[in-house]
């Protein structure tokens, strides 16, 4: 490829420092595709001819069944998947393969591919997304009444109900998908006809190359086209902060699923056990999800950094942009196929979650709004009076609602016998149901908007 400029070839570091086909093959679906719309549009403008098109296009089509039967070849001195290709072509089908390039660089034709794949990429995303979601719609459904300890700074704060934690990540995932979705509109500009980084003097039809592509509308600057990949840094930017949910879901159910809680088990297809103690069942797929986050994360931290000094056009660091980029997309595959496993396999015992809300003094708020609403106090004084209710309750070993009627207004006398019926985790619940909260009709409404949503109904 260099034999007219240099009088010798690379040096063996060279070589080896210089080649991304380890890692660019995965991009050869893309190249493909890209390649066959590209050859096609010389053809119509009458750049190439349609015989040499029709070779081309017919080679192109041979080397796809061979790559999906046996692999990218790794010819480090071919350097990429791009090369690689069109050595091949050339072994097929003769010189026509040269004229392929016409009008292209390996600049806007690496552009191109890593576009399409990570908009692959997003879409599987999404899918994947899709079924985490049903999978919480579904289990909330069935828990939408289930009244569990709800938790600020990891102490029992407020009762709520199963259903209502559950339909909290559904939400988060929900903005997932909208990210992603953002991300993708963004990306779906093709830089194909950029060439090099200025263009070409070619007469050809960029608008028809986007089309064949499912791209909106070719890039409206070609150094623009060829330098960024802010598109790739988006959807890290997605995928950690989807990872970060997945994450705190994972821990959830970490903590949930051990002794101390005993609030769920774990399927046993994602669970391991331990190699010296019989009894352990660790949940090692949540610890992984919980770790991979932390790769997805850098993965983010890796192009920001790669990308943030570099001046226009294109470099060979930006070469570096495919490796986190593949890595984070393959670890959020796993991940969200995990937790949906994790959550459509997990048995919850929602016994044991309503016996650890009725601990703690999680209706202590119900006491002091009961005194706002039926004794006219202010807040912050029921606020004091039920600070002294729960101190003198957890000196003597008792709930709340097990303190006497003469305890309570012993504390304050405006106290009576009705602020007993305010006092248990089921009218706790219950009596939330503003918008958005946790009492099982609303709960059961947000679940029916999101079956509707996700087409479960």
């Amino acid at each position: 490829m260099w034999g007219g400029r240099f009088a010798g070839g690379p040096s063996a570091i060279m070589r080896e420092i210089n080649a991304s086909i380890p890692f660019d093959k995965a991009l050869w679906r893309q190249d493909i595709a890209a390649s066959k719309a590209h050859v096609a549009m010389l053809a119509a403008q009458g750049i190439v001819s349609q015989d040499d098109a029709a070779a081309i296009s017919g080679g192109l089509d041979t080397i796809a069944g061979e790559y999906e039967a046996n692999g990218v070849p790794e010819n480090w001195d071919l350097e990429d998947i791009h090369m690689v290709t069109e050595s091949r072509l050339a072994e097929l089908i003769g010189a026509a393969a040269g004229r392929l390039h016409t009008a292209r660089s390996r600049n806007d034709q690496v552009a191109t591919d890593f576009r399409l794949w990570v908009r692959d990429a997003i879409d599987q995303a999404d899918q994947g997304l899709a079924a985490l979601q049903r999978a919480l719609v579904v289990r909330a459904g069935e828990h939408a009444g289930a009244i569990m300890p709800g938790f600020t700074h990891l102490q029992t704060a407020q009762p709520v109900t199963l259903g209502h934690h559950l339909m909290a990540y559904y939400e988060m995932t929900a903005r997932d998908r909208s990210r992603f979705a953002d991300c993708r509109a963004r990306l779906n500009q093709s830089p194909l006809g950029s060439a090099a980084l200025a263009g070409t003097g070619f007469p050809i039809d960029r608008q028809a190359t986007a089309r064949t592509l499912g791209f909106d509308a070719p890039g409206r600057n070609s150094l623009d086209g060829v330098s960024d990949r802010d598109f790739a840094i988006e959807y890290l930017t997605s995928a950690a902060q989807c990872s970060l949910h997945l994450s705190r879901l994972a821990e959830e159910f970490i903590i949930w699923a051990s002794q101390p809680f005993g609030f769920v088990t774990l399927p046993d297809s994602l669970s391991t056990g331990s190699s010296i103690m019989p009894q352990k069942k660790n949940p090692d797929a949540a610890e992984l999800v919980r770790g991979h986050s932390g790769r997805i994360v850098g993965a983010l931290t890796s192009l920001l950094v790669t990308m943030k000094g570099l001046p226009l056009a294109y470099s060979k660091d930006m070469q570096d942009d495919k490796v986190p980029v593949f890595e984070a997309a393959g670890l959020l595959t796993l991940c969200l196929a995990a937790m949906t496993g994790m959550i459509e396999g997990a048995t919850f015992r929602i016994e044991r979650m309503r016996a650890a809300a009725e601990l703690g003094y999680a209706t202590a708020t119900d006491l002091a709004d009961w005194l706002v609403r039926q004794a006219n106090i202010p807040f912050r004084e029921a606020h004091h009076i039920t600070g002294a209710a729960v101190k003198l309750a957890e000196a003597n070993g008792l709930a709340l609602d097990q303190l006497t009627i003469a305890q309570l207004q012993a504390i304050d006398p405006r106290i009576d016998e009705r602020v007993f019926a305010a006092l248990s985790v089921d009218a706790s619940v219950a009596s939330r149901a503003s918008y958005g909260g946790t009492a099982p009709e609303q709960v059961r409404a947000r679940v029916a908007e999101a079956r509707t949503a996700l087409g479960l109904e």
